[in-house]
């Protein structure tokens, strides 16, 4: 008779649901029984490791085999595992690990020999006395072996279960025998045989593992060093999708960050290059780089300038050959990269040009020469004409002028110089860009201390002239004086030029009053005198500094003119411009009262 409220087809599937639950109770009570039952045996005074050799575990395991229930199996396995001591799985190795092979198929074979390896290096660990048994059981040798026979023995085990062996076997290894590099060489040789003709895994668990089976050395050794002594490891990692070949490049670049890992031969360098090429340049399967997330991308190139950092030698023939090692990976990474890893080359070049002991740049002999970085230097920067990043090879070009300064290569030196004032009339458009580069391209030349007459004249004379023709007024007056430093320079063999000085303090202040005017024209105010205030201070700069050409009549008309433009109708009032000339006037009134020569050149001046 039906139950009531139960559907027919409900009511008939409840006595297979009851056999099953029957089934499965006496089961787990069985289980629990042999399970009580070995941990007993495992107690007993007389099963010493000879009888639990020849006698107690080859029967154990026979009745496991044998029971073909996969939970039964899995149970039993397990509780082998843990109830009998660390050395007896240790000279009973080859029996115990014969056995999993003959499991049933769907049997959780990787977590039983997980724990069998666990357990066995948690054994080494805590007892370092015992490490000869290890060697001289091949514990490793047997331990690889079962894990192809395994492997062998499951045709459909998911790739992922193969993948996790290996990565316990490594754990294992690298726990028990962490100066082995060949074992660890050879788990990964194993798992590049086992994926191969498998081209990218796309299994999401798989790819962990893997992840996991590449970051495991490197978390043992905290040295990238070593991972580049693995033959397999580039090969484990051609097995990466896109996505996760980048994540394991940033945890290799992170590393060599975190341990401080100084990658110091070119062979080396290349080896690292290759294996982080995801981070670097365009690879199969990569979506367009127009395509990648901006703030991520930013990251991820931010990192490999950080790595660029991190390659140093102090013999110079090799420190050249790791840049140019360098610059021939990211030369392959597209344009959008090039911005990101180009300066920290440029930088890294520049350090070394300037390491040269005693070159004065004229010598031709050598492997290394600073006319040879600077060619590098030359055709590096070249490069990012295809981004375009003209304001960033413009900055680089002065940087390469400096070095050529101080390596004393004039013609070099010169050479930059031009390359910068040709990127500025002929790629710098933006008006504050155009203002930013002329102030790099002033205050770099005012550094030189190479250049002859003729050569500085032209630069300097090409500085002033765009000064002058920067959009806004108010530019075009900051510049020119800024110029006037080029005529003055306080080092010892510098040019003191003071009539030059005073030409471009007079245009200045001309600009400034043409920029009055024409504020009064435009908004019927002539704005702050921001600019006759800066330019005092120009002015007392270098009447102090003791050029003749500055004096302190020049100075007093030019107070006057700020205090009537000032009381101007016209002019309007601001408190910081106030203040910026109120701080002159009390500096004037300082220098008077304390004294001394300083104080007598003062003196005539009234504020």
């Amino acid at each position: 008779m039906l139950s009531a409220g139960l559907p027919i087809g409900m009511s008939g599937l409840q006595g297979p649901i009851r056999e099953k639950e029957k089934r499965e109770k006496e089961r787990k009570e069985l289980r629990d029984l042999v399970g009580k039952n070995l941990h007993v045996l495992s107690q007993i005074e007389g099963v010493d490791l000879d009888l639990y050799k020849d006698t107690v575990l080859p029967r154990v395991l026979e009745q496991v085999v044998n029971c073909k229930d996969e939970i039964a199996q899995y149970y039993l396995m397990d509780c082998i595992i843990q109830v009998f001591p660390d050395d007896y799985h240790l000279q009973t190795l080859e029996t115990l690990l014969s056995a999993c092979p003959q499991l049933q198929p769907t049997v959780d074979i990787k977590t039983v020999m997980s724990q069998l390896m666990e357990r066995l290096s948690n054994y080494a660990s805590l007892s370092p006395e015992v490490m000869p048994e290890f060697l001289q059981v091949e514990a490793f040798t047997k331990l690889s072996i079962a894990i192809v026979r395994i492997i062998e023995a499951q045709p459909d085990m998911p790739i992922v279960g193969a993948i996790s062996l290996h990565v316990s076997l490594l754990t294992f290894t690298l726990r028990v025998h962490p100066d082995r590099l060949d074992y660890v060489d050879q788990v990964l040789g194993a798992c590049v045989k086992k994926l191969a003709g498998k081209g990218k895994v796309d299994d999401n668990r798989a790819t962990k593992q893997i992840v996991a089976l590449l970051t495991a050395p490197l978390d043992k050794y905290n040295d990238v060093m070593t991972a580049l002594k693995l033959t397999n490891y580039p090969r484990v990692m051609e097995h990466l999708d896109y996505e996760r070949n980048k994540q394991m490049a940033a945890v290799i670049i992170q590393s060599v960050m975190k341990n401080n890992t100084c990658i110091s031969e070119a062979d080396k360098v290349e080896a690292l290059f290759e294996l982080i090429k995801g981070l670097i340049k365009e690879t199969a399967g990569a979506p367009s780089v127009d395509e990648l997330d901006e703030e991520d991308f930013k990251e991820e190139q931010s990192w490999v300038a950080k790595l660029i950092h991190m390659l140093v030698n102090e013999d110079h023939e090799e420190m050249l050959k790791i840049i140019t090692t360098v610059r021939k990976h990211i030369l392959q990474g597209g344009p959008r990269r090039l911005s990101f890893t180009i300066p920290p080359l440029v930088f890294s070049a520049l350090k070394l040009v300037r390491a040269l002991p005693g070159q004065e740049g004229e010598g031709e002999e050598g492997p290394v020469t600073p006319k040879k970085i600077f060619q590098f230097l030359h055709q590096t920067i070249e490069a990012l004409s295809v981004v375009p990043a003209s304001e960033l090879a413009l900055r680089l070009y002065l940087q390469c002028a400096e070095a050529a300064n101080d390596c004393d290569l004039e013609p070099v030196a010169y050479e930059f110089f031009t390359q910068a004032f040709i990127l500025y009339e002929e790629e710098i458009a933006d008006s504050k860009a155009q203002v930013t580069a002329i102030h790099l391209i002033i205050g770099t030349l005012q550094r030189m201390s190479i250049f002859g007459t003729e050569n500085r004249d032209t630069l300097t004379h090409k500085a002033t002239g765009y000064s002058a023709k920067l959009l806004k007024k108010q530019d075009q007056c900051k510049a020119v004086y800024a110029c006037s430093h080029l005529f003055w320079v306080e080092d010892e063999g510098g040019v003191k030029d003071g009539e030059r000085v005073l030409l471009c303090l007079k245009r200045a202040l001309r600009i400034a009053n043409a920029a009055q005017q024409m504020s009064s024209v435009t908004r019927g105010n002539s704005g702050p005198v921001t600019l006759f205030v800066e330019i005092l201070n120009k002015y007392l700069y270098f009447f102090e500094k003791g050029n003749p050409q500055i004096t302190s009549n020049i100075i007093q008309g030019l107070i006057e003119l700020i205090v009537t433009e000032m009381q101007s109708e016209s002019t309007t009032q601001d408190a910081s411009t106030d203040a910026f000339f109120n701080s002159t006037l009390r500096y004037i009134q300082f220098q008077k009262q304390k004294g001394g020569s300083m104080g007598e050149k003062y003196e005539a001046i009234q504020a």
